[in-house]
């Protein structure tokens, strides 16, 4: 995902959260919410919102933050209305992993609240916790692991799982609907791993690239290898320039046909990375498009679904 430069991000994360919360300490004492009033449940982006919403049901209306295609969760702003959103909440819904900092920057400056973070059930659940250093942490890295985890299916189910304890916690009457939605949400889940059980099954070890690494548990659970060289995908994600090096290499991927399949941030590119897919698509390589927030009108599992069958088909008419 691109960032902006780390002193940009500093500088203007600490204004925008500052005046945020300023506007927050101003109107709580005026807007208590009812204590018998629905619960609200506040997600980071539309793709968290989305498990959240399949979890809640009828039961309670979810809001997100993030839902437009142009907006980069990576180096989003909260506004005043977002910081009151996430203190007001009864429970918040993040990805974690220095992906969707401005909320984590809320939380921190206004206590401690029910809280379902996906990156750390991935870290939990694989038994990867990174030490890391401030500067890291700053940085959005997390070791080696990818934050971009509601591309693991396995992490989105336990995410699920997670978001239903603590929704029926906090609504007891309701915990058996939680529950279920969760059981039901898992069932619909399967269909995306079972497609990409079938990739692994045809095109194990299939040569792709990726212009930056959003989908790299997509393409770990297809058992597909990724030709990118590391230097161009991190710059990608880095919000910086590839070397001129690492630019050439990556064309040449599709000049010399040693990878099948372009897998393309669509939402997030610049004159760099379309030249790369002007490349891929002279050279006859299909591309595959990957996004960060929800397309119009689908939900998690129909967008997650679309996503693995396009992969699929890719590869199937490269054989």
């Amino acid at each position: 995902m691109r960032k902006p430069r780390q002193s940009t991000v500093f500088r203007s994360a600490a204004a925008t959260i500052g005046a945020a919360l300023a506007a927050v300490t101003l109107t709580a004492c005026g807007s208590s919410p009812d204590a018998d009033g629905p619960l609200r449940v506040v997600a980071s982006t539309n793709v968290w919102g989305s498990v959240a919403q399949a979890v809640a049901g009828d039961r309670l209306e979810v809001t997100s933050i993030v839902t437009e295609p142009s907006a980069d969760p990576h180096s989003y702003e909260a506004s005043p209305s977002d910081a009151a959103r996430i203190s007001d909440a009864d429970l918040v819904v993040l990805n974690g992993g220095g992906y969707d900092q401005f909320v984590e920057d809320v939380l921190d400056s206004t206590g401690a609240k029910p809280t379902v973070d996906a990156f750390d059930l991935y870290e939990e659940r694989t038994g990867t916790h990174a030490a890391e250093s401030d500067e890291e942490h700053a940085g959005h890295s997390h070791g080696a692991a990818n934050e971009h985890v509601w591309y693991d299916m396995p992490t989105v189910d336990a995410t699920a799982n997670a978001i239903a304890e603590q929704l029926g916690k906090l609504d007891p009457d309701g915990a058996d609907v939680y529950t279920r939605n969760a059981e039901t949400f898992r069932d619909r889940l399967r269909g995306v791993s079972e497609t990409t059980a079938a990739i692994a099954a045809a095109h194990r070890d299939a040569p792709v690239a990726q212009t930056e690494p959003i989908a790299y548990y997509l393409l770990e659970a297809a058992k597909l290898k990724d030709l990118t060289p590391p230097a161009f995908t991190g710059a990608v994600e880095n919000g910086t320039d590839p070397s001129p090096a690492s630019i050439a290499e990556t064309r040449q991927l599709f000049s010399d046909k040693k990878v099948r399949v372009l897998v393309y941030n669509a939402q997030t590119e610049d004159k760099v990375t379309e030249s790369i897919r002007q490349n891929a698509e002279a050279a006859g390589t299909p591309v595959v498009e990957v996004t960060e927030t929800l397309p119009e009108g689908m939900d998690f599992v129909q967008w997650q679904t679309r996503t693995a069958q396009t992969l699929a088909d890719a590869l199937n008419g490269a054989s």
